[in-house]
């Protein structure tokens, strides 16, 4: 096992989740709940998939956030 560390820098006023899943449909349950509870909310996510192609899978609604969630993505995908 191979253990990385990465700093995350972010811009102001923007807040992170970090989670791990084993379900593929999991961007999709996490996006649908965000615009849900909170009214307004501005998000991107970023999702690697850990087998197969390990893709990196995202959604959102502001195009800044979702960049900013794949490229971390990115970053922590094992190839």
């Amino acid at each position: 096992m191979e253990i990385q560390s990465i700093k995350i820098e972010l811009p102001e006023n923007v807040q992170l989740i970090l989670a791990q899943s084993h379900f593929i449909k999991t961007i999709e349950d996490v996006s649908e709940c965000l615009v849900n509870c909170v009214p307004g909310i501005n998000f991107g996510c970023g999702f690697c998939e850990a087998s197969g192609q390990c893709l990196i899978r995202h959604a959102g609604n502001d195009i800044a956030l979702e960049k900013l969630a794949t490229d971390y993505s990115s970053l922590v995908t094992v190839w």
